[in-house]
């Protein structure tokens, strides 16, 4: 890890302690719906008690070269940067928007440090790639196809349906996903599918993103659903969803951690087995 993704790392573990805290604990930050306040702080609290976690095990381990760090790293800070996104657009203006703001670019900017790192691991071959790879090909057509379901009729709707009890005027879940985070695991299970060392790395922080995603989801669902049990915005079976999405993820998961383990290596270190190459040629992450 260079020193710039290390301090920008550092500085994003102290904001996440600055902005989750409170949002979790103290009374009368948030000023949204019940149904909306309690995701919020369920939201936070994975942000402090599993999110930041994963976050220093990656700042420690990934300076060894070892995929469970890289990946930890990575996909802790994709998942900061997609819910500190929330936190500014989905929660109404309190004290602490200065805070979120600060940690949505920080989480971003260290994301984009730790992609640019040269001491990322080049993986070797052996992983079960086409198997994975379709799996995130499925999630992702299966989360594109869930939006567009809530979307697509209600366009011209003024409010829309699928707002009703958020007190939002869009969703920057639809927005995000759509635009950005399904594209780009879409784009990750095509490289992995081909066996392209970019594919075969990057497939791994996705998926930690996604475990500690589903984790929060249910999460937040479940505080959701206590703060304000008649709202269809969370519910039970929602939290049975993700709990379910969860357990699903880290299959693939460990596969990949299983497969890679002991077979990386950063500049000074040993050599490891030669990447598989395909037609297309090979890349590096």
């Amino acid at each position: 890890m260079t020193r710039r993704t290390r301090l920008l790392c550092a500085s994003v573990a102290v904001l996440v302690v600055v902005a989750a805290v409170p949002t979790f604990v103290v009374d009368g930050i948030l000023n949204g719906p019940p149904v909306m306040n309690g995701s919020a702080r369920g939201t936070a609290l994975v942000m402090v008690a599993l999110a930041l976690p994963v976050l220093v095990l990656g700042m420690v381990t990934s300076a060894r070269g070892t995929p469970l760090g890289a990946a930890a790293l990575l996909g802790a800070l994709a998942y900061l940067t997609y819910n500190a996104t929330l936190l500014v657009y989905a929660t109404p203006f309190n004290e602490l928007f200065l805070v979120y703001v600060a940690l949505l670019g920080l989480s971003f900017w260290a994301l984009v440090s730790a992609l640019l790192d040269p001491r990322l691991p080049l993986l070797a071959d052996g992983l079960p790639a086409r198997g994975i790879a379709a799996f995130i090909l499925v999630v992702v057509g299966l989360n594109a196809l869930a939006w567009l379901r809530l979307v697509v009729p209600d366009l011209g709707e003024d409010p829309p349906g699928f707002l009703a009890g958020t007190g939002l005027t869009t969703n920057p879940i639809h927005v995000q996903d759509l635009a950005f985070w399904l594209p780009a695991m879409a784009i990750v299970a095509v490289l992995l599918w081909q066996r392209r060392p970019s594919g075969v790395f990057l497939a791994g922080p996705g998926l930690v993103f996604w475990v500690i995603e589903s984790v929060g989801v249910a999460v937040d669902q479940w505080f959701g659903h206590r703060a304000d049990p008649g709202s269809d915005v969370a519910t039970t079976a929602g939290v049975v969803l993700f709990v379910v999405l969860a357990a699903a993820t880290a299959v693939p998961l460990a596969l990949w951690l299983r497969t890679v383990a002991g077979r990386t290596r950063h500049p000074g270190g040993p050599p490891a087995r030669p990447a598989a190459r395909t037609p297309q040629g090979s890349d590096r992450p």
